[in-house]
C-alpha cells in the first residue's frame, strides 16, 4: 500500500506552523514559529500583528521544513489546510498559501476544520477506538463531541459564552498574572487550597458550558476584597477557580461517556495541557474503566502536526476542495 504524504498548515491565530504527515501517524516533520513573545507585550494576541507575522514568515518555514525533512513537493500527495476558526486575517495567509501551492503542483487542497484537527492529534499518540466521546477545551472552544467513526463528528455539547482557555485568560489578566493565563493558574492551583467559595458554572444536567459566571464572580470577589482592605491569596484563588472549572467539566464529560456507552474517551485543545484537569480525568478514566487518550503536551497547542493527520483522514474520505476555498472565522461545521 503506498504511502500518503500531507503537506499540512496551520495559520488559524498566532502560531505559523508547517508540517509533513505521513498516513495520518506519523509526523515526519513540523517547524512551527511563536509569536507568544510579541503578544504577551499586549496581554492577549492582536490579529494585525498575528497576520503580519504570518506573512512575513510561510514561505521562510515551509522552506525549512523542506530541507529538514528532505521530502519534496513532488512526494506530497495532498495539502491540508486549517480554513477556520480563527482570526480570519490569519486564517487568510495560510489558506492563500495552501491554495497557491495545490494550484502550481496539482496537488488536491483538504480543507481542515481547526477542531478537528485539535481531535487529530490523539491520532499522534495512539488510535482511535469508535464509539467515542472527545472532549475539546481550547482559549476558544468547550465541546464534548460524539464519534461513531473516522472524521465523522457529532456535537452533543458546547460553551454558550466564554471558553475554559478564554475564562482563564481573563482570570489572570484580573489576578497580574500575565499571558497566556492557563499555565500560571495551574501551577499556581497547585500551591493553594480550595479556600474561596466561587459558584459551579452551568452545574446542569445539559453537556453545555458557561464560564462567563465564575469569571465574573472571581472579578467581584476581588473587587470586594481588595475594597475591604484585604490581601487577595493568588495561590488559593486560583486553586479555587480551577477547582470549579475541573469539576463541572470532568463531571459532564463522565456523564456523556455514560450516556453514550462509549469505548474511548480522547483529549484535545491547549486547555488538556492543564495538569488539573488531566490528573482528575485520568482518576476518573480509572474508576469508571474507560480508555483515556490525551495528547502529549506539544500537541495540546496549535500546531500544523494535528491538521496534517487530520488532513490524511480527510483526504480518505474525499473531502477536498477547489480554489474557491475561503477562510471562515466562525464555523460550526467540523468537516
Amino acid at each position: 500500500m503506498k504511502d500518503i504524504y500531507i503537506l499540512a498548515i496551520e495559520t488559524s491565530c498566532d502560531e505559523t506552523s508547517v508540517s509533513i504527515i505521513k498516513n495520518g501517524t506519523n509526523e515526519i516533520g513540523t517547524v512551527t514559529l511563536s509569536q507568544m513573545d510579541i503578544h504577551k507585550e499586549y496581554g492577549g494576541v492582536v490579529p494585525e500583528v498575528a497576520s503580519r507575522n504570518h506573512i512575513e514568515n510561510i514561505t521562510l518555514i515551509l522552506e525549512e521544513l523542506f530541507i529538514k525533512t528532505n521530502i519534496l513537493m513532488t512526494d506530497i500527495d495532498g495539502i491540508a489546510v486549517t480554513y477556520g476558526p480563527g482570526l480570519i486575517g490569519s486564517l487568510l495567509i495560510g489558506v492563500q498559501t495552501a491554495k497557491m501551492l495545490s494550484f502550481i503542483f496539482k496537488k488536491p487542497l483538504i480543507p481542515v476544520h481547526h477542531i478537528a484537527g485539535h481531535i487529530y492529534a490523539n491520532k499522534l499518540n495512539g488510535d482511535f477506538n469508535f464509539p467515542l466521546i472527545a472532549l475539546v477545551v481550547s482559549g476558544g472552544h468547550t465541546d464534548l463531541i460524539y464519534m461513531e467513526e473516522e472524521y465523522r463528528f457529532k456535537k452533543i455539547g458546547g460553551t454558550l459564552d466564554d471558553a475554559v482557555g478564554e475564562a482563564y485568560d481573563k482570570v489572570a489578566r484580573v489576578l497580574g498574572l500575565g499571558y497566556p493565563g492557563g499555565p500560571v493558574i495551574d501551577k499556581l492551583a497547585k500551591q493553594g487550597e480550595t479556600t474561596y467559595n466561587l459558584p459551579y458554572p452551568l452545574n446542569d444536567n445539559s453537556y453545555n458550558f458557561s464560564f462567563s459566571g465564575i469569571k465574573s464572580a472571581v472579578i467581584n470577589l476581588i473587587n470586594n476584597e481588595q475594597q475591604k482592605g484585604n490581601i487577595i491569596r493568588k495561590q488559593d484563588l486560583c486553586c479555587s477557580f480551577q477547582d470549579r472549572i475541573v469539576n463541572i467539566i470532568s463531571k459532564k464529560t463522565m456523564r456523556a461517556v455514560k450516556k453514550y456507552a462509549v469505548k474511548q474517551l480522547i483529549v484535545a485543545g491547549g486547555v488538556a495541557a492543564n495538569q488539573g484537569l488531566r490528573d482528575e480525568l485520568i482518576r476518573l478514566a480509572n474508576k469508571e474503566k474507560i480508555e483515556l487518550l490525551i495528547p502529549p503536551l506539544k500537541y495540546c497547542t496549535d500546531n500544523a502536526a494535528m491538521i496534517g493527520a487530520a488532513g490524511y483522514y480527510a483526504y480518505k474520505k474525499d473531502i477536498i476542495s477547489d480554489l474557491s476555498l475561503n477562510a471562515k472565522a466562525v464555523d460550526s461545521y467540523y468537516v
